[in-house]
């Protein structure tokens, strides 16, 4: 995709919706952290369901110490992998109370040394919960990128290094989240919304949906 096509697609994303989010429901950085972890390979919907009635017992590292491994999984039990999710999660705030004072780091390499924290969790909480303008390629992320052609890759990280090259500055820091609403909601899986999608003119995509 050319230069002044890239600018284009995150414009017309940008007018579609100027100010993205995160579907995931939290209510500081620790919160934050903790849903992002618990929602790998598993659905913002249910994450939130799930946290609904965790958050008001345990939005801080030492109340979720507290609660222990056993407690949260009562929480947790209906999202997948949850034995080993509350296992990291009660890690990984065990970690932040014993090394950085009970705060969550801003910080892409001590993000990504806490227990259960991957590059992708580390540059959602960046960006979500710091404000940098970081870009996480998720599976939907991924496949807008690979199918419009704006950013191809084989891999995840592939593509992130790619788009952190080709976005342009001003739209850096939404970049992710309205890849990812593309995907989730327009340029789907199975069966993308081309006739509905701002920016099919700009997509390389050759099976476009008519209907």
């Amino acid at each position: 995709m050319k230069k002044a096509d890239i600018a284009e697609f995150f414009e017309r994303l940008r007018r579609k919706d100027p100010a993205p989010k995160t579907e995931l429901v939290y209510t500081n950085p620790y919160t934050m952290l903790v849903a992002v972890v618990l929602s790998a390979q598993a659905t913002d919907v249910g994450v939130n369901k799930a946290t609904a009635a965790l958050w008001p017992v345990a939005d801080t590292p030492e109340k979720m110490v507290a609660l222990g491994e056993a407690g949260l999984k009562q929480h947790i039990k209906t999202i997948g992998l949850f034995n080993s999710k509350a296992k990291n999660v009660i890690a990984l705030s065990r970690a932040l109370i014993e090394q950085h004072g009970s705060e969550v780091p801003r910080d892409r390499a001590a993000l990504e040394a806490l227990p259960g924290v991957g590059r992708k969790t580390a540059s959602v909480v960046l960006n979500s919960a710091f404000g940098e303008p970081t870009i996480a390629v998720d599976t939907h992320a991924f496949r807008v990128a690979n199918r419009t052609g704006l950013a191809p890759g084989k891999t995840a990280l592939a593509v992130e290094l790619k788009l952190e090259k080709v976005v342009p500055k001003e739209y850096a820091q939404h970049a992710h989240h309205w890849l990812i609403l593309h995907g989730r909601y327009v340029c789907k899986a199975r069966k993308p919304d081309c006739p509905n999608c701002v920016v099919r003119d700009l997509c390389a995509y050759k099976a476009k949906t008519v209907e």
